[in-house]
């Protein structure tokens, strides 16, 4: 698998390029004072955007696991586990002295129907996938009138967050659990969500297929 292709892409924050130490400040800087942070984001985490791609396109390529590879800000080396459809990765922003980070679980639940897309994730262990981020890809020509889609992207705060359920899991010497980052999962999510924006409209503008080669 390579990734090369991403390099023409303008405007990617992703960690290969970008690593926390400048992340973090872009991210901080979207944290605007003007309004209660924790009254927008404390307990359901909501983030949008309009994409000019169309959303059949957009669809299979985010129904497809692997693309988090692509957009995602740390997920990285996504690999096939023994049971099916779940995919071993890591997360590099749990990286420490234990290794090159958190390995996190993932399942796609993906409904054509209904255009949604829901990645089902978990530090740790994949057997309780707790961490649900809840995706919906809309027409753009019945919500604004325009071609390409919108995307909504939701998470809820669910009480593990606050706690690791199973710490008999976690890696020795890890200095972070996915909690700890809740309060910036606002912003976060938005810089990933224009990842995708940035791939999906440079792939579609280009006449590229939106889901590249490697994952077909």
């Amino acid at each position: 698998m390579t990734l090369s292709a991403l390099d023409d892409v303008d405007g990617l924050i992703r960690i290969e390029t970008s690593p926390k130490e400048m992340a973090m400040p872009v991210v901080l800087e979207m944290m605007r004072s003007v309004y209660p942070h924790d009254e927008v984001f404390g307990t359901y985490c909501t983030v949008s955007d309009y994409i000019d791609c169309p959303p059949e396109e957009l669809f299979d390529y985010m129904a497809d696991t692997r693309c988090l590879e692509e957009w995602t800000y740390s997920l990285r080396g996504f690999t096939p586990t023994d049971v099916p459809e779940l995919w071993l990765a890591h997360d590099r922003l749990g990286a420490g002295p234990a290794g090159p980070g958190s390995a996190i679980y993932t399942r796609t639940v993906a409904d054509r129907d209904a255009m949604t897309v829901d990645y089902h994730c978990a530090w740790d262990q994949g057997d309780h996938l707790w961490m649900i981020y809840l995706m919906r890809i809309v027409d753009a020509r019945v919500v604004l009138d325009r071609p390409g889609s919108v995307v909504l992207w939701t998470n809820c705060h669910h009480p593990f967050y606050d706690r690791n359920p199973y710490p008999e899991t976690a890696p020795a010497g890890r200095p972070v659990w996915v909690g700890d980052f809740w309060d910036m999962f606002g912003p976060g999510h938005l810089l990933e969500l224009k990842n995708l924006k940035a791939i999906a409209e440079y792939r579609h503008r280009n006449g590229l297929p939106v889901t590249p080669d490697w994952m077909r």
